[in-house]
């Protein structure tokens, strides 16, 4: 598996969430052998994309 950290966590590794190629499954980056959500790509697409527009305030 293949996971990308989010471009805003940078690199003091706070709180921070990755996602896995695919866009199919969510873990928390502090606890990479934790728990795993894994989702539809279609709602996790959704899903940020709802991020997005209530972060630019719509």
């Amino acid at each position: 598996m293949t996971w990308r950290r989010s471009s805003y966590s940078g690199n003091s590794g706070g709180q921070c969430v990755e996602l896995r190629a695919g866009l199919d499954a969510v873990r928390d980056s502090k606890n990479v052998d934790g728990p795993v959500l894994e989702v539809r790509p279609a709602a996790l697409r959704a899903f940020l994309k709802g991020l997005r527009t209530s972060s630019r305030g719509a």
